[in-house]
């Protein structure tokens, strides 16, 4: 169980990680919960973010999974990159379509932690199946 501390922590690790992070808001990701070890984010599909087979580009999904996820492995205040990662897309994306990622910690280790992000659309279809493995450094944020 973590403490009221902890999640003050991880909202303000978050808070300062989006106000820096230029790409997250250029695809108008917002952060909708942020909790020790998880983060739920939410973006809506454009038309610029179609490939040529008029679906949205896989990498629209999964650059939602991939900041849900960095935001989940930074809340407790460690600057922690990621080292791997991987997606899976069981269904397409569409313009419009309302995307859900939820990242949340599945293991860890000493200096390495394990993630798993669930994206979704507007009807809880699942679109996206991301896994990332992330490694805390021994800097801490600036915020912290």
């Amino acid at each position: 169980m973590t403490g009221e501390g902890d999640q003050v922590l991880a909202e303000r690790v978050v808070k300062g990680m989006v106000a820096r992070d230029a790409f997250s808001r250029w695809l108008g990701i917002e952060v909708l919960e942020v909790a020790p070890r998880r983060c739920t984010c939410r973006l809506t599909v454009r038309d610029d973010m179609v490939n040529g087979f008029g679906v949205a580009h896989g990498g629209i999904a999964f650059s939602l999974a991939d900041s849900a996820f960095a935001f989940a492995c930074n809340t407790g205040g460690s600057v922690t990159v990621s080292i791997e990662n991987s997606v899976t897309y069981p269904a397409p994306v569409r313009v419009g379509d309302v995307l859900t990622a939820v990242a949340a910690e599945e293991a860890t280790s000493t200096r390495l932690g394990y993630y798993r992000a669930e994206v979704t659309n507007q009807r809880g279809e699942v679109v996206a199946l991301f896994r990332g493995t992330a490694f805390r450094t021994s800097r801490t944020h600036e915020t912290v």
